[in-house]
Order: C-alpha cells, then structure tokens, then sequence
C-alpha cells in the first residue's frame, strides 16, 4: 500500500514537472538587463493634435470664424536611446528623438458655414527624460509602462501661415511597451502619449503678409498639443 502510494506521488510529481517544463522556455540573454549603461535606437509612427480654443473674434465684416483639425495625419519619428540602470525594475532613459509631421486645419464662419483649409508642418526635435518601470520577466516577455517629462523644439517655423506656433514646448508623457529578447537584441514595441502644457499658439503676427489671413488667425486664443507615438525600440 505503501509503495503504491509513493508510486502515485512519484507520478503526480512527474507530470506536474513535465506541465511546467512546457511553460518554461530558454531564456535569451538571461543578463542582458543588468547592463549599468546601454545605447539603443528607435523607429516609429505618430500623429500631431492640438486641443485648440476659439475666440469668437467678430471682424469687421460681421464673420466670426473657429477652427478644428479634422482629422490625424501620420508622421515618422527616429530617435537615440541613452539608457542607464536604477534597480532591478527601473531604469533612467533619455531618448532624444526627430518627429517630421503635420497638423491640418479647417476654419468655418459661422454663419455662412465658408470654410478654408490649410496645413502646417512641424518637424519637432523633442527630448524626452523617462523612467521605466518593468515588471517580471516571463521567459523571454518583459512588460513595462513609462512616466516622464519632454522638452521640444521646433526645427523650421512655418511663416505667413493662418497659424503659427512658438518653436518651444514642454509636457508630459506615458506609455506602455513590452521587452521581447531576442537572441542578438532587445525589441520592444511601445505606444506613448505626450501632453503638451503650453500654450504654443503665436497671436503676434507680425509675420503675416496677406491680410486675408488675419481673420483666420484671431480666430484662435490658445493651442496645446498632444501626440501618439508607435514605435519600435531596439536595444
């Protein structure tokens, strides 16, 4: 009775080790984490918003304009990754990045319901200061969320434009991505969302040559941005 007993543990144990022995897979460079300082490179998509705010000028001829994006135009994003090791589940990063893209505006009078379309492009060098927060790993999976502050300048301003905007910002970013090792890199898909927390709308337009455009740009009273990034972080 006994042996038979020992027998059943034996088995239960067996297959129990044989269950986890197939969730268990070979590690890709099990220490590649514990680097105190590695660069990286990322590539990826992106879209520019604004949140604007109209207002409700009345010109000389009676109109009263306002204004909206439409609709997300995407843009591509290459940038630098500086990385440096805290603890076992944070990281300090740094990862100045290029952002080329474009906001499309419509303006509508009021009550005519006119409507004029411009657009604008913005080339952004942004310099965004990160920490990361990963959790266990799970064989060669890692995930982690992102928390941090940007600085942005603006490479080539857009003149004689119904809108203008400042060449500088700062705000706020979060993000989510996951780890997966690989056998010669880290790749890591990541989504994040920056919040811009100026008001980067330029209403001194002294730089507007068409008077025809002035009703377009006392139209608005404030602009602060926003932006969805996709990319792909090789590490």
């Amino acid at each position: 009775m006994i042996k038979i007993r020992i027998y059943i543990c034996l088995v239960m144990l067996c297959t129990s080790w044989c269950v986890m022995a197939q969730h268990m897979k070979l590690q890709n460079q099990p220490y590649i984490d514990q680097r105190t300082f590695h660069l990286g490179f990322t590539l990826g998509i992106h879209t520019q918003d604004l949140i604007l705010e109209n207002s409700g000028n009345v010109n000389d001829n009676g109109e009263v304009w306002f204004s909206e994006i439409p609709r997300y135009s995407p843009g591509f994003s290459v940038g630098m990754i500086g990385d440096m090791y805290v603890n076992r589940f944070m990281n300090l990063r740094v990862i100045p990045t290029i952002h080329l893209g474009e906001k499309q505006f419509v303006f509508r009078e009021q009550a005519s319901g006119e409507e004029y379309k411009t657009n604008i492009r913005n080339n952004y060098l942004c310099i965004p200061v990160q920490l990361k927060f990963a959790f266990d790993r799970i064989n060669n999976n890692r995930p982690y969320v992102i928390i941090g502050g940007y600085g942005s300048m603006e490479l080539a301003s857009n003149k004689n434009k119904a809108v203008l905007l400042k060449p500088y910002d700062y705000g706020i970013e979060i993000g989510i991505g996951c780890d997966f090792y690989l056998p010669m890199f880290k790749l890591a898909p990541e989504l994040k969302f920056s919040f811009g927390l100026m008001d980067i709308l330029e209403t001194d337009r002294k730089d507007l040559k068409e008077e025809s455009l002035i009703k377009y740009s006392k139209a608005l009273s404030k602009a602060t941005q926003r932006m969805v990034t996709l990319s792909f972080n090789f590490e």
